[in-house]
């Protein structure tokens, strides 16, 4: 088993992690779009992991 501590976002974090309102992460969830998501408890967290594999997914080369 990893001895290594799951790291949790909630939405304030990660709405400035990525300098975005909160609101549009409520958007994001309604649409089913964004990175995956939990609700435990009545609070949404994002698990680092899910919002780093989300943000690999949106990486773009620069145009040459």
């Amino acid at each position: 088993m990893d001895n290594c501590p799951i790291k949790h976002l909630n939405q304030a974090e990660l709405s400035r992690r990525w300098s975005l309102s909160p609101r549009t992460l409520e958007c994001w969830r309604w649409q089913k779009v964004g990175p995956q998501y939990l609700k435990v408890g009545g609070r949404i967290v994002y698990r680092l992991e899910d919002v780093e594999a989300y943000e690999a997914t949106r990486l773009r080369e620069a145009a040459r």
